[in-house]
């Protein structure tokens, strides 16, 4: 069983900083991607970053310049720095995993609020 267990979101101001984390245990046949998603109420849940299996990433447009992935790939856990936070970058967050044995796993969501 594959656990995902994420951490850091909470309320900031717009053009602050953030860090969330998720930590992938369990049995776990190798990465192909981690990442982040993000949905607010009544829209689709959207990429926000990933790292893919060799290391290279992927960022929606609209995160780009602002957002930074990175992966420790001893500890199986990602972090999605957040920077210059807008409140469109309010959203509940979610952490996903897609194993190579064709596992796709996603957290349980940590909320982000940019607001003054």
């Amino acid at each position: 069983q594959v656990q995902l267990l994420e951490s850091g979101g909470g309320l900031v101001q717009p053009g602050g900083s953030l860090t969330l984390s998720c930590a992938a245990s369990g049995r776990i046949l190798g990465i192909k991607r981690m990442g982040w998603y993000r949905q607010t109420p009544g829209k689709e849940r959207e990429l926000a970053a990933v790292v893919i299996g060799g290391g290279g990433t992927n960022y929606a447009d609209s995160v780009k310049g602002r957002f930074a992935i990175s992966r420790d790939n001893i500890k199986n856990t990602v972090y999605l720095q957040m920077h210059s936070l807008k409140p469109e970058d309010t959203a509940g967050y979610y952490c996903n995993l897609e194993t190579a044995g064709a596992g796709n796993y996603w957290g349980q969501g940590t909320q982000v609020t940019v607001s003054s």
